[in-house]
């Protein structure tokens, strides 16, 4: 039976491999590490669940919530902008809660593309940045990642060469899956050439308060008159340790906000009212949590940092997020990243995310999450220590036995 049209856009999830090899090993009773997905393994504060679990006893909150996010919880992420960045929001027409990042994005791409649409974005990037607007029948051109001359390069010409004119810029600082951050001005000069050739914003700062420099990363709302072409989303699942909550926010320009608002009303009818209660006590707090759960991926990218060193294998620190993106030893780069995510299941039970995953120009990468303890890292750097000096040996084993099923 042939393929849907918009499941024949998509690509094999490449992801889905390793996952498949990974749950292969542990039927077959192997301890794997699992440092693939992004998925938090700190617990969500006390306080937060606490809240949850008060309101959650008054059999009112158990209704249909408000698809846009109670009026608190859009205050209360007004307040946070305001706090954090400087940045002054009306509740009522600039914010709208989300089911995470993730939906935000996906809604907003249904919300604005029109078939052939042509969407800039960077490669490699986060799946959901490119695959919303395919799955929204647009079109993606691919421009560097990397927050500097070449990005404006890529940008002036994607102008030029595009037809139709570009609609809408992606950009996701600090970067999944780079950890790349960015400046304010280098977010001056996207808002300047924004502006001057109407081209919307999107900008994913998920990972806004993952950082481990003295340095903030800024966001692109701080530009003056970024507003009138920008929209923003933001996430709580890393912040406050809460993924599985799904709770998010898209802030900025009131047009787009309107327009994802009302795609939206016709899809959900918003996060379950106590996690959006909760969400509202955890960021009218007073950070604490933040703090913590920031000390504590700083520590273990230090110990991976060092741990993977030792092994062999030279990682460059993460300057922010949950993850480190880290180039594949050369013996192996021929090979690609899924297959030598493949190869690390195999033969060192632990599991990375392939960068092909996330664009074709993450091939010679893979990403590793900071989703284990300092101790299961450490573990995970002597199995690595021990495939990589069996598989670069004079009996060089691995790479022949790969080489073989090529």
């Amino acid at each position: 039976m042939e393929e849907f049209h918009k499941i024949r856009r998509l690509p094999p999830y490449v992801f889905e491999q390793v996952n498949r090899l990974k749950a292969t090993a542990r039927a077959g009773g192997a301890d794997i590490i699992d440092l693939g997905m992004g998925n938090p393994d700190l617990p969500t504060p006390k306080a937060i669940v606490d809240k949850l679990v008060e309101v959650v006893q008054d059999p009112r909150t158990h209704r249909y919530s408000t698809s846009r996010g109670i009026p608190g919880l859009r205050r209360a992420q007004a307040k946070y902008y305001e706090r954090r960045f400087g940045v002054k929001l009306n509740p009522d027409t600039q914010v709208v809660a989300t089911m995470g990042s993730k939906e935000g994005f996906a809604n907003m791409a249904q919300a604005i593309t029109a078939p052939g649409d042509v969407v800039l974005c960077p490669n490699p990037t986060y799946p959901i940045h490119m695959f919303g607007f395919i799955m929204s029948g647009g079109v993606v051109r691919s421009i560097d990642v990397t927050p500097d001359e070449g990005f404006f390069r890529a940008l002036d010409r994607a102008v030029r060469h595009s037809i139709p004119k570009p609609l809408a810029l992606i950009l996701n600082y600090p970067s999944n899956p780079t950890a790349m951050v960015a400046t304010f001005d280098f977010y001056k000069e996207v808002v300047a050439f924004a502006r001057k050739h109407d081209i919307i914003i999107l900008s994913d700062l998920a990972y806004s308060e993952i950082y481990f420099d003295d340095t903030p990363p800024p966001s692109v709302l701080e530009v003056p008159g970024a507003i009138d072409v920008c929209v923003e989303f933001t996430s709580m699942s890393k912040t406050f340790s809460m993924p599985g909550w799904r709770m998010g926010f898209a802030v900025g320009n009131e047009r787009l906000i309107s327009a994802l608002t009302r795609v939206k009303s016709y899809l959900d009818y918003g996060a379950f009212t106590p996690i959006q209660v909760a969400a509202t006590a955890a960021l009218n707090g007073d950070g604490s949590e933040i703090d913590e759960v920031r000390e504590v991926y700083k520590k273990r990218r230090d110990v991976m940092v060092e741990a993977f060193g030792k092994a062999g294998w030279d990682i460059p620190p993460p300057p922010a997020t949950m993850f480190a993106w880290c180039p594949i030893p050369e013996a192996f780069r021929e090979m690609g990243s899924l297959e030598f995510s493949k190869l690390l299941v195999e033969k060192a039970d632990v599991a990375v995310a392939p960068g092909v995953g996330f664009g074709e120009h993450g091939d010679n990468h893979v990403r590793i999450a900071l989703v284990e303890n300092e101790h299961r890292i450490r573990q995970a750097a002597r199995n690595i220590k021990r495939f990589l000096s069996s598989a670069t040996g004079s009996d060089d084993d691995n790479v022949v036995q790969f080489n073989a099923r090529r």
